[in-house]
């Protein structure tokens, strides 16, 4: 059971700010002359405007990042950032070479945060978040409004931000928390701040979203361009369903077996959402994809994949897309700072790792490597353990016969693009040459040596690692063909409800109706269902592995890899050596394919990388408060 006791502050800037409230807000101030926090709930459409500043601290995570980057995409082992060798001083570089401390911690840079659109100083941000929603939650029940059914409205979605922002802070930070009911004054207590566990913290998210659910005025999807963004009953039961897997996940469950209550959650708001007209994307449905050859995908699957992720939904009752549940206006489609770095000459940014283009099984199903032990070297990754049972796979020809999404996810050596290529070919580029500038059709050539698009270890256009990201670009997007900006980042969408289902439902022993969940995301891209009789534990495997490749990179991949790890382990075999497609161009034209390191060992694999440090200067204050020393282990 909760402990409802508990509902003390935490955090420095969260102490600092009791007093006046929000210095940066004048509808959250102290009386100065200006407003007054009981003279903003006196009026209609100051209390509005209150709730709008609440929404202030969504992270708009895609590719928003500083600097124009994934961020926990390539911080985990789907993908390497250029700016790692560029910028070295950037979160990637940092984090690589392991020089960040609880002192001095990129996601604490608030400047970091503003450039990345809210995608940083997280502690600071979601409790400052927390503290408005629960200001206004204080004042809504007896705040002067001219509509009954907005008081409704708007006191759920102050109860669903209140989640999200604690949703944030489990993510990153892991840990048990304060869970604030009230809002606190100056004058409290601080020195009998405690911390509910990381349970009690979700039990407190899954309570305000029934809270939000109750309400009979949130709308289950937003219906037009003004309320865009607006939180939903969606946006709950997607949080729910995620925060109830995290919460029976190894690395949070403190040793208790929380499956069936995830499942029983995923199992409701699949249900809930499929009856208020969520559904998978499941065709093809505009020209500029279903009849331009000139996006280069071999199929309708890969397509409707592609497609998907290059588009944004549409906020109207019947909208083309009826899977995503939350979208930011974080921009995805800007090739100027990734995919192919050549076609505007800047970067390329996230690059796939030959990890992740591993997980692609080939198009019978079967896996290319052995689940249960991927690589025979299993921190080095050099040594892959192939699937005996694979008899499509050839390693030297490894992009064949491969599942849709790897097609509409990375560009790969052979793979081609028709956009505005910004330079004339030189003779190296023995595959391109000779063409002039100008929009045309490029092969993208991998090798090493080739001069545009090969690998290089330190070139900020090159790829490190032999593949380049392709799944939220817009195919012909570059110079003449502009869509910066043009899909946003879909941050909650129903695909992984259903996986969170099925790996919950596998777990919990209701393996019937894990087949059923993951089942229905394969055939979607018409891949086979899964083999019928696999056991728990191979079935498990098979779910982890489709969120690898179905999630690729939407930033779930990091923190699923450490929920899926126990306290005290570390995450050398999965994070220490990220590898890459060493490709060699015959003289005669062929390639030969081998494996090997991006550049360097990344020292950011140790036990306490496993979650965030909580800012020092925070930890400083709650100790000489409290006695407690509230950081993460090992910072």
């Amino acid at each position: 059971m909760m402990n409802h006791n508990i509902i003390k502050t935490g955090g420095l800037a969260f102490l600092l700010m009791l007093s006046l409230f929000s210095c940066s807000d004048i509808l959250d101030q102290a009386p100065d002359g200006k407003i007054s926090l009981e003279e903003v709930f006196k009026d209609d459409e100051k209390t509005a405007a209150y709730l709008n500043t609440c929404y202030n601290y969504i992270p708009a995570e895609g590719k928003r990042y500083y600097f124009y980057m994934r961020g926990p995409v390539d911080w985990s082992d789907e993908a390497w950032d250029t700016d790692a060798e560029a910028e070295a001083w950037i979160t990637s570089g940092l984090l690589y070479s392991g020089n960040v401390s609880a002192a001095n911690h990129f996601s604490f840079n608030e400047d970091w945060a503003n450039n990345g659109a809210g995608n940083g100083n997280y502690w600071v941000r979601m409790w400052t978040g927390i503290r408005k929603c629960t200001v206004f939650l204080d004042n809504i029940d007896n705040a002067n409004v001219r509509s009954e059914a907005n008081r409704s409205r708007w006191k759920a979605e102050a109860h669903l931000l209140r989640a999200y922002y604690y949703m944030v802070l489990l993510k990153f930070f892991g840990c048990g928390l304060p869970i604030e009911r009230t809002a606190y004054i100056y004058t409290d207590d601080f020195s009998t701040t405690e911390r509910g566990s990381y349970h009690d913290v979700v039990q407190f998210i899954l309570e305000d979203c029934d809270a939000a659910l109750s309400s009979p005025d949130l709308p289950w999807r937003i219906t037009t361009g003004a309320e865009g963004f607006r939180f939903t009953k969606a946006v709950a039961e997607a949080i729910k369903s995620r925060m109830s897997l995290y919460a029976a996940s190894p690395l949070y469950n403190e040793g208790e077996n929380h499956w069936e209550k995830a499942y029983q959650i995923s199992k409701q708001a699949l249900a809930n959402l499929r009856n208020n007209g969520y559904a998978l994307y499941d065709k093809v449905n505009f020209s500029s994809w279903k009849d331009n050859p000139d996006v280069h995908l071999p199929n309708d699957a890969a397509k409707l994949f592609n497609e998907y992720f290059s588009n944004n939904m549409g906020f109207e009752s019947n909208p083309t897309d009826k899977e995503t549940i939350y979208q930011t206006n974080a921009g995805q489609d800007w090739i100027n700072t990734e995919g192919i770095g050549a076609v505007m000459g800047y970067k390329s940014g996230s690059c796939p790792s030959q990890e992740i283009v591993d997980c692609f099984e080939t198009a019978d199903g079967q896996p290319v490597l052995d689940l249960s032990k991927p690589y025979i070297d299993e921190v080095t990754h050099l040594q892959p353990n192939y699937n005996p049972n694979n008899t499509l796979y050839d390693p030297q020809d490894p992009y064949e016969n491969r599942d849709p999404r790897f097609y509409a996810s990375v560009y790969y050596n052979g793979s081609k693009r028709t956009c505005y290529w910004i330079f004339d070919e030189t003779s190296e580029s023995v595959e391109n040459f000779p063409a002039s500038k100008g929009y045309r059709t490029r092969i993208i050539a991998t090798w090493g040596g080739e001069p545009q698009t090969g690998r290089h270890p330190t070139t900020r256009k090159a790829t490190r690692t032999g593949y380049f990201l392709r799944k939220f670009l817009h195919p012909n997007s570059g110079q003449e063909v502009v869509t910066a900006g043009h899909a946003y980042a879909k941050v909650m969408r129903l695909g992984e409800v259903y996986l969170n289902l099925a790996e919950a439902a596998a777990e919990a022993g209701h393996l019937e109706e894990a087949y059923q969940a993951v089942n229905a995301i394969r055939s979607r891209v018409a891949m086979p269902p899964l083999p019928a009789g696999l056991s728990k534990d191979e079935l498990i495997l098979r779910i982890r592995n489709e969120r690898r490749v179905e999630l690729a990179f939407e930033a779930h991949r990091y923190f699923d890899v450490r929920r899926w790890h126990k306290p005290g382990d570390n995450l050398e075999k999965t994070d220490r050596w990220i590898t890459a497609a060493h490709i060699t161009r015959n003289a005669d034209g062929s390639y030969r394919y081998a494996r090997g390191p991006v550049s360097r060992e990344r020292l950011c694999y140790q036990n306490k990388f496993l979650k965030f440090p909580i800012p020092l200067n925070d930890v400083n204050i709650m100790f000489a408060l409290t006695g407690d020393n509230w950081q993460n282990p090992g910072w």
